[in-house]
């Protein structure tokens, strides 16, 4: 595999990682972080820093809105859920066994 065709399907993986996440908005970001230490904020952060290395300015709602497919507000009132305690409690758990 040649680098262009790598990166083409490292591009198709991303498309695709986007379309599983749209599809199960009832995953909360809690969740992602409790089990795998990422949320989507934390690819939007992720996606503007590659965005950067390409010489690319792009903000960071910008990049939510990429990687939720609506603005971040829109999201949020639509599909994101107060954390329960026993979320918080596993997630303080996850971050403590971090460190």
């Amino acid at each position: 595999m040649n680098q262009q065709q790598k990166t083409a399907a490292e591009a198709a993986a991303f498309r695709q990682l986007l379309k599983h996440l749209d599809a199960n908005k009832d995953v909360q970001n809690i969740d992602l972080m409790i089990l795998a230490d990422f949320c989507r904020n934390c690819l939007s952060k992720w996606y503007m820093a590659g965005a950067k290395e390409q010489g690319v300015e792009i903000d960071y709602d910008q990049a939510r809105e990429a990687i939720y497919g609506m603005p971040f507000s829109n999201w949020k009132a639509e599909h994101q859920l107060p954390a329960t305690e026993e979320q918080m409690v596993a997630f303080e758990a996850r971050q403590a066994a971090r460190k």
